[in-house]
Formats: C-alpha cells, structure tokens, sequence
C-alpha cells in the first residue's frame, strides 16, 4: 500500500477527481486495516497509517484540497515557501540590508534565496501537521460522555474524554498530539472522528431517544407500573389500562446528556407480546369472547 508517496491522493488509492464519499470510504477502508491497536508492534502499519490520516486531512477538507490541487500547501498541509531570488531584495536600503549583493555570484540560487526570505518573513520552520486517527465508541458511551483509551504511533496511549452527546462523526481535537514541527515551532494536533455503534433497541434522534417496549396482553388490559431501561437508569412508568400496541408513552430528561446538564427525553412505543408457549387458557377465552368477534383494528384501513 504506497502511503509514503507524498500524494495524498496516491496514498489514500483515489483518483484526482474523486468524490468526497469516495474519498472517506477509501480513508476507512484503509484504517481500518492500518490502525496501530489492530498492528500491535508494527511500525510500518503505525508509519502508514500517519501518512494515510495526514493525507485523508487534505483531501476531507474542500479549501485544503483546493489548495493541494493549485501548489499552495505541501501534502502535510504546510505552507509551501514563496520562491524568491537575490534580485527581489536589490532595491532594498541599506538600513534594512541587502542580501542579495553578497550572494551575486550564485545567479539567484534558490537555497540561499528560500533561506533569507525566511529569515526576513519569520522563523525557519513550519508547524506539525495534523493527524487524523479513527475511533468507534459504544451507543451509551456517546450519550453519556466518559472515557476512551486511544493508542497513537509509536505507542503512546491517551485517556480520551468524550463529551456527553458525542454524534456519530464528530471530530475530537487533541491540541499537539500530532506531528512533530520543526525545532521551535509547536507540534500538529490529533483529530480523531468518532464512530458511534448501534445499540440494539435504542435508537437515537438529536437528544432524544426511542425504543419499543414489549408488554404483556395482562399489563396492556389492565394496566400497571413497568420498568423501562433508558440511558440515564431504569425507571418505573405507568401504562395506561387498555393501552394497544404503538401507544407512545414519553420519559421527561432520560434521553441524551447535554453539556449543560440536561438531557433529552426517552419515548418507549408500547409493543404487546404474547408468551411463546400457546396458553389454553387464553385460547379458550379469546373463542368464547364474543365481543372480539365484531371488532376489526383494520376498519381505518379501509379493510
């Protein structure tokens, strides 16, 4: 896999004209196969990953590739030097000095010419450049917010807060843990995109939260107190005497964690399900029931 190649492009295995969905299916793809806590101890998988999330941070953003695409940033995403040559300086008065007098003879050769331009404009060197890692976390762990291990190249492991609410994609900025800039001048960040699984009866809408919630033939007849698991704890709700299947019942502040300290509400969908094993009991009173005989749920259907 040539990750090393300098093209994000290249490295990332697109075409120059790909798309954005291209572009983050083939970074995850790749990820996935390259991140070090699947390559424990490989340093070729932990250098090729650098350089695919360093590649993958050029092409996700639409001004930085923009920019890629016209030379104006190196695949690091650093600032290319301004080319500039002795006779650009040969104007200049001499309180502010001359370089390019003292150069002549080397027809404006572009080391010395990078070099002085620097040393004019500012310090030589560039920033690190940013790295982005990948991270699935578990459904309450982005609802609740808490604490994520994360290992980047070379080993190094860091305790990750998630943020109560975190969504599926958002981007977590862990500020000088990228790559190394040059001497005096700070380190890239870590920009690690959250991947948040499936839960399997919760379902999530912004701040909200939504389940199906299985009740007995008794407890729909007759009503009653049941439990219901939400992200914030078990709780205890009231169903309403004769309640069908599809009756809504909401749970004030047990849905996603906010920042502030609030949550969201939980919504349970009543859903009745009988016992796996037929009861002749039931049986014989649902035959004997004449009153269930004329009623028909469909009638609003037009059936």
């Amino acid at each position: 896999m040539p990750t090393s190649s300098g093209d994000p492009y290249e490295t990332l295995g697109v075409k120059r004209d790909a798309s954005q969905s291209d572009i983050q299916a083939a970074y995850r793809r790749r990820a996935k196969k390259l991140h070090p806590d699947l390559n424990p101890g490989n340093k070729q998988a932990e250098q090729d990953f650098k350089a695919l999330s360093a590649a993958y941070e050029i092409l996700r953003d639409e001004d930085k590739r923009g920019r890629f695409d016209r030379g104006e940033i190196e695949a690091t995403g650093a600032e290319k030097a301004e080319r500039r040559y002795y006779r650009d300086f040969a104007g200049a008065d001499a309180g502010a000095g001359s370089y390019g007098e003292g150069f002549a003879d080397f027809g404006g050769d572009d080391l010395f010419a990078e070099f002085f331009s620097r040393q004019r404009s500012g310090p030589f060197g560039k920033r690190g450049g940013d790295i982005r890692y990948s991270m699935e976390i578990d459904f309450l762990e982005a609802v609740n917010g808490g604490t994520h291990q994360v290992t980047l190249p070379g080993g190094q492991t860091l305790d990750v807060r998630i943020p109560p609410g975190a969504r599926d994609g958002q981007t977590l900025r862990l500020r000088g843990k990228g790559s190394a800039g040059d001497v005096g001048v700070k380190a890239g960040d870590a920009l690690i995109e959250l991947h948040v699984r499936a839960h399997p009866f919760y379902r999530r809408e912004g701040d909200d939260i939504r389940l199906d919630l299985p009740i007995s033939l008794r407890e729909a007849v007759l009503g009653g107190k049941v439990k219901v698991p939400t992200p914030a704890g078990t709780v205890a709700v009231s169903v309403p005497m004769n309640s069908s299947s599809g009756r809504t019942l909401r749970l004030k502040g047990q849905g996603v964690a906010r920042r502030d300290g609030s949550r969201g509400d939980v919504y349970a969908t009543l859903k009745i399900v009988l016992p796996e094993q037929q009861d002749p009991e039931l049986k014989a009173f649902v035959v004997g029931w004449s009153a269930g005989k004329d009623f028909n749920p469909r009638q609003a259907m037009g059936v």
